[in-house]
């Protein structure tokens, strides 16, 4: 492990940032936000090492993986690579063996121990896992929630992670057999794919604990489960840390069934408003944020899924699974009304199937599925996008369980990596796809052999799932998800120092927001008579009220590394850990091209149709592409007269700039704009290693959203008088 980045550069940054930063207007703590005390830091919330049990899978060579990366790792990559002045460890608790809870511990200990003083350090790093719960049925599936802590000492820190249960995840992806296939296809490595069955006979071998117990008695070497949120939110109460948990990946297809919401998640069990105050909008898994009334499954009035007829904007999978088949079937010569039949079958087999719904295709291949299941009009989607779980669907839903006190999502926005080899904060340049995305597949044809086994052939006719026999990546599309990854986002937060608890105290008053990996700065304000409340903020108000946003583009990047990366690391460390290339801004900024604004009005009664509430933008203004930012601000001049609470906030979209997978499957379109054709980024040898697949996009920032309750004038004088 590195020491410390030079304080000259830290004052660097300071100054720069500084030189741009909006001089008008001071916050509710009555400092300016250009004061020096006040600066936006940079880091990352996200970020999981090959402790994760996937991680470790991606890190195998037959897979394209570069080895092991421990958390020592990590904390240099944070440092040295993607110069981040925070990051969060986060690995999968389902994987965390005591010991590797122990390992974890001490390595975010010393990785702090050399950042220098504690008032100023060169970088904060928090203790955390994730929580990975995933059920097929959407009404038991709560999704992907990151824990993470302040503090970092045995005394001040949970004992054990708290997991989700674990079904399949301790078994391994290999059978022996094919662990010594491979340590004699690829000798060299030989060692590594020797060592997998240990790795997952450690986290197999460790017991259960007791249930239905206080987790402050349990004893230290047991896997420790929380079956809900409900459960999760019991157990970190019992132990009563300084703790924030934060959802993401929630619109992620992948892992998420078609049908699931958040609404059975918006209660008073299953949401805890103290600790669930930040949601992750944007990662390298796609963007989360935006909220479409088209659905990929549907319920009939008996309650059963079924799969709807595609839109002008958006075709189901379980639909195409249908085409697929129909094709297939006419192409045999078979007749009409006998490929309907199976065209029919195919949907309900799919439907059936769930997150798994292409293996019931024979022989499916990616080029066959075209652009099903995408949000066509949706910056960098997930793989099939759930908008029931958006963030404009979870702002704009309301929980009336208690008509007199409706309850509702408070989130502030953040990005993150959700990278997977201990490399934090990775979209500072948008380079070497598979190294700074999740991208894995075999590198040649002989491992792809080795590994995975030839495919069937393509049949004119679907077929059940059979779930004996499939492991757990290939139950879900991970060859499709190949040209959906990303190389991740940031959280930056508007703090009053450097400091770890500086740092803290922004998260938790949600003075934060989210980028798609540019440093873009941004500022959001409700201005007021006296002062201005910064986003994140919840407030009330009588009169219409009045907003300013401010935003500057991220730096232009050098190419390589500069002198104290490699000063810090050495040329071999920096080349193996960095692949030669670190965040090294130039002189130069990014123009931002536009500002939108989206205004959500939570729902007051439970039948508001949601596409009506959330208006997405709500307002556009352009910028002129002073490199300096651009600075506008607005009203709501209809806010008094609809007497209800609205939800604000801010996109900073940056002039287009080249992207990994911006085009995700590339498709070629029809004269009447549909997608007839798809070329793939494979993660495996059919797409060069040199390929980036790259496509022009606008890089943006999500201010988190003001929250403001319609007040009468009368209310606010007797609360006044009081």
């Amino acid at each position: 492990m590195g020491g410390p980045i030079p304080p000259i550069q830290l004052s660097h940054k300071l100054a720069r940032q500084g030189s741009v930063a909006p001089s008008h207007a001071e916050t509710d703590s009555g400092k300016r936000q250009n004061n020096i005390e006040q600066q936006i830091v940079f880091g990352d919330l996200h970020v999981h090492t090959t402790f994760s049990s996937d991680a470790f899978i991606m890190s195998l060579p037959v897979m394209g993986g570069s080895g092991l990366k421990s958390p020592a790792d990590a904390c240099d990559f944070a440092r040295y690579c993607s110069n981040l002045d925070f990051w969060s460890i986060n690995d999968h608790a389902e994987s965390i063996t005591p010991r590797l809870w122990e390992e974890t511990k001490q390595s975010i200990r010393e990785c702090n121990a050399v950042s220098g003083d504690p008032e100023n350090p060169d970088l904060v790093s928090f203790l955390g896992w994730e929580w990975s719960q995933v059920n097929t049925d959407p009404g038991k599936h709560y999704g992907h929630k990151n824990i993470m802590f302040l503090d970092t000492t045995d005394e001040l820190v949970p004992a054990r992670a708290i997991a989700a249960p674990r079904a399949q995840l301790a078994k391994a992806p290999l059978g022996i057999a094919a662990q010594m296939m491979l340590a004699l296809t690829d000798f060299e490595n030989r060692a590594f794919y020797l060592g997998i069955q240990g790795y997952y006979d450690e986290i197999e071998n460790t017991p259960l604990c007791e249930q239905g117990i206080n987790t402050r008695e349990l004893p230290a070497d047991c896997l420790e489960l929380a079956a809900d949120p409900r459960a999760l939110f019991t157990k970190l109460d019992e132990w009563g840390f300084d703790s924030i948990v934060i959802p993401h990946g929630t619109s992620w297809g992948m892992n998420t069934p078609a049908t699931t919401t958040f609404d059975k998640q918006l209660n008073r069990q299953q949401h805890d408003p103290k600790r669930q105050i930040l949601f992750e909008v944007y990662s390298g898994h796609g963007n989360s944020e935006e909220y479409r009334d088209w659905r990929a499954l549907k319920k009939d009035g008996n309650g059963e899924r079924y799969c709807p007829a595609p839109s002008d904007d958006y075709l189901p999978c379980c639909w195409r699974a249908g085409e697929i088949i129909a094709e297939r079937c006419s192409a045999e010569g078979v007749a009409s009304k006998a490929c309907e039949l199976r065209a029919a079958n195919a949907r309900k087999n799919f439907v059936a199937a769930g997150i798994s719904g292409h293996l019931t295709v024979p022989g499916q291949q990616v080029t066959d599925w075209l652009d099903c299941g995408n949000c066509p009009d949706c910056f960098l989607t997930p793989m099939d996008h759930r908008p029931g779980t958006s963030a404009q669907y979870a702002l704009s839903i309301t929980d009336f369980e208690q008509p007199q006190e409706p309850f509702n999502f408070r989130f502030g926005f953040i990005g993150s990596s959700d990278n997977h080899r201990a490399m934090a904060g990775t979209g500072y340049k948008q380079i070497q796809r598979k190294r700074t995305t999740e991208t894995f597949g075999a590198p040649s044809k002989r491992f792809d052999n080795a590994a995975q086994g030839d495919q069937l052939g393509p049949m004119p006719y679907s077929i059940p799932l059979d779930i004996d026999g499939v492991g757990l990546i290939n139950l879900r599309n991970m060859e499709r998800q190949n040209s959906f990854w990303l190389s991740g986002g940031l959280v930056a937060v508007h703090s009053e120092g450097r400091s770890r608890e500086a740092i803290w105290d922004g998260l938790k008053r949600k003075q934060v927001y989210g980028t798609s990996g540019d440093r873009i700065l941004l500022w959001f304000d409700l201005l007021q008579v006296k002062h201005s409340t910064p986003m994140g903020s919840e407030t009330e108000s009588a009169t219409n009220p009045r907003f300013r946003v401010n935003a500057v583009g991220a730096f232009k990047q050098d190419p390589g590394c500069p002198a104290h990366a490699l000063n810090g690391l050495g040329e071999k460390r920096l080349q193996w850990l960095c692949g030669g290339e670190c965040y090294n801004p130039s002189s130069e900024r990014h123009a931002i091209d536009r500002i939108e604004v989206i205004r959500i009005r939570p729902q007051a009664t439970s039948n508001e149709p949601l596409d009506q509430l959330i208006e997405d933008p709500w307002r556009t203004f352009d910028c002129s592409g002073d490199a300096m930012g651009c600075s506008i601000e607005f009203e709501d001049e209809g806010f008094v007269e609809g007497e209800r609470e609205s939800i604000y906030y801010a996109r900073a979209i940056q002039q287009a700039t080249p992207m990994i997978n911006a085009n995700n499957l590339r498709c070629e379109y029809s004269e009447e704009g549909e997608c007839i054709a798809v070329n793939p980024c494979y993660g495996d040898y059919r797409t060069p290693a040199s390929e980036d697949c790259l496509a022009p996009a606008e890089q943006r920032a999500w201010s988190s959203p003001i929250f403001i309750r319609f007040a009468s004038t009368n209310i606010l004088k007797e609360a006044l008088l009081q």
